[in-house]
């Protein structure tokens, strides 16, 4: 017997106490679920049953649905909505240098080269794929911009861009207003935050010189991507997590593909290359890959 038969069936009813079942169903849940997963890849349990109903809840009220029955009747026949909803349940949990060891493998491996790019006239593209409210992207620029004001000013005005990319609206909107609170920047390295960061008591804001580098665009990463152009960093942390093996092997190939040769892809801490990938990627370091040579 396997032991997918020992576990306990799911009771939907017990998950969701106080919720009325003539609102909220599990074939509602079901329904939901199918739907994110055709246009995100995202999968969701039914654990996730109450995180649907308190994120969709607001729409459902919104919209004068009623119920959770109707409201996917309408997301069915409005994409708009359908995007909407789907943007809801986008998980948008993150914070200034996470995954430190990132940050500082960026700075002493891949920044060199970077510059030396750079400065020597030649552009340098990079990929923040995923970007939720910014934290990530930001925390990307203010290291590659380094703690020297000037030389980092003199890269900003070189053919330097980066993409940052989300599939949820509401994230990519915090993000490019570029406003947070004083205290989430802590982990920052101080110089980082004094050269880059306009800080007025409680609120930071990412100055003006980071923020011309960076061009944000709503993205979902499973369709086709408008560009053609090879990027020699990638980072995608914390988002494949959300998605099933076949999904998540697609999705690393393509990035592996969209990598200059010896650029940089970063995932997250509980992520992994396999597949295809692997035949074009090398680990070299804690969820860090590099393009194998052509």
């Amino acid at each position: 017997m396997s032991t997918a038969a020992l576990q306990p069936a799911f009771d939907f009813a017990k998950a969701l106490p106080g919720i009325n079942p003539d609102v909220y169903t599990a074939a509602d849940f079901r329904a939901v679920a199918e739907i994110v997963y055709a246009v995100s890849g995202n999968v969701l349990p039914e654990g996730k049953a109450m995180l649907v109903y308190s994120r969709l809840a607001p729409l459902v009220r919104e919209t004068g649905s009623v119920t959770f029955g109707r409201f996917v009747e309408r997301m069915r026949a409005e994409p708009e909505m359908m995007a909407r909803a789907v943007a809801a349940l986008t998980t948008n949990h993150t914070f200034f240098y996470r995954e430190s060891h990132h940050f500082e493998h960026f700075e002493q491996e891949v920044r060199p080269g970077l510059v030396r790019t750079l400065e020597s006239g030649r552009a340098a593209r990079l990929w923040s794929a995923g970007c939720s409210s910014g934290e990530e992207t930001w925390s990307l620029v203010l290291t590659l911009l380094g703690a020297e004001p000037l030389a980092g000013r003199r890269l900003a005005q070189r053919d330097l861009r980066i993409l940052a990319s989300d599939l949820a609206p509401h994230a990519l909107t915090k993000a490019r207003a570029a406003l947070y609170a004083s205290k989430d920047l802590k982990p920052v390295p101080a110089e980082f935050v004094s050269s880059w960061v306009k800080i007025d008591g409680e609120t930071a804001e990412i100055g003006e010189v980071a923020r011309s580098i960076v061009r944000f665009r709503q993205l979902n990463l499973l369709h086709e991507w408008p560009f053609s152009g090879q990027f020699e960093v990638i980072f995608c942390r914390n988002v494949m997590i959300y998605f099933d093996q076949q999904t998540n092997q697609a999705l690393v190939e393509r990035f592996a593909r969209q990598l200059v040769p010896g650029g940089y892809l970063y995932i997250g801490h509980s992520e992994r290359v396999t597949g295809p990938a692997t035949a074009l990627l090398e680990p070299v370091g804690p969820t860090i890959y590099r393009r194998r040579p052509a």
